[in-house]
């Protein structure tokens, strides 16, 4: 019987992550092997993966968050994978939890909780905390399924949880979450346009586009209690009721421009 110790890959992709990466990178030194494949980056976030050691894979065919993500796990070679953001850090606690669960693993998969920081505060409430993920997994576990931009790994195989979290600076500035949202909604109304999700009445597209929303807000900031999470709990939960008004606008425009296209009656209900 072998006694090697168990090694461990970070899996990564990137794209223009120069202002981040380091702090991201330095927190995983420590694993074996460190992989990031990415989407064309054109500022310093290659030369930032080499001076980590990093096996940086330079790929400007960007294929959707899911395919890259699965391209990074299928390039590892350690024996368990750990996948990871490039604006996430993984805390010292969270390190040394994730070392002693691979040296002695009852599981072959582990979720975990993480915390989303909005412009500098902790968001726990309003359905944002504990964020579960599934991170960890023996390489050959897992891969990535669900829709974009917000597919996650999935396995067949009984699964764990680990204690400590993982911190996400999601959004350090407003700006940047609305960039990110803007992003966001464009994949949110491609996934509902593959489900064949048209909002093609008027009636439809009420309940989507503006009845979606206020249900979303009243769940989050009052029955979910968003509303203890300070002025950042109130901007982001009007906001992300903002986002999905947007989807469902976006998704609907991308009906009727389909349809205008092959020459068929359009939605011109104003």
């Amino acid at each position: 019987m072998s006694d090697a110790r168990p090694t461990l890959s970070i899996a990564m992709i990137a794209r223009n992550e120069e202002a981040i990466l380091a702090r991201t990178l330095e927190s995983v030194r420590w694993a074996d092997e460190i992989v990031i494949v990415d989407s064309g980056s054109t500022d310093r976030t290659p030369e930032i993966a080499r001076s980590f050691g990093a096996r940086h894979i330079f790929n400007r065919d960007f294929r959707g968050f899911g395919p890259q993500k699965d391209l990074a796990i299928d390039t590892c070679t350690s024996d368990w994978i750990y996948l990871l953001d490039a604006d996430e850090v993984v805390t010292p606690q969270l390190a040394e939890e994730i070392r002693q669960t691979i040296a002695a693993p009852k599981f072959d998969a582990y979720w975990q909780p993480r915390i989303n920081l909005f412009m500098d505060r902790w968001i726990r409430h309003g359905g944002f905390y504990p964020d579960k993920k599934l991170r960890l997994f023996r390489r050959g576990s897992a891969h990535m399924a669900g829709a974009e931009p917000h597919g996650s790994p999935q396995c067949t195989c009984a699964s764990g949880s680990l204690t400590h979290a993982l911190q996400h600076y999601a959004y350090p500035s407003f700006r940047k979450y609305l960039s990110h949202m803007n992003g966001y909604s464009s994949d949110g109304a491609a996934a509902l346009a593959a489900r064949g999700k048209r909002s093609a009445s008027l009636f439809a597209f009420t309940a989507n586009a503006l009845l979606n929303p206020v249900l979303t807000f009243v769940k989050n900031y009052f029955f979910r209690v968003g509303f203890l999470d300070g002025r950042q709990g109130l901007i982001l939960h009007i906001n992300h009721s903002v986002y999905v008004h947007w989807k469902y606008v976006k998704a609907w425009e991308s009906a009727r421009s389909r349809a205008s296209a092959h020459g068929q009656p359009g939605d011109t209900e104003s």
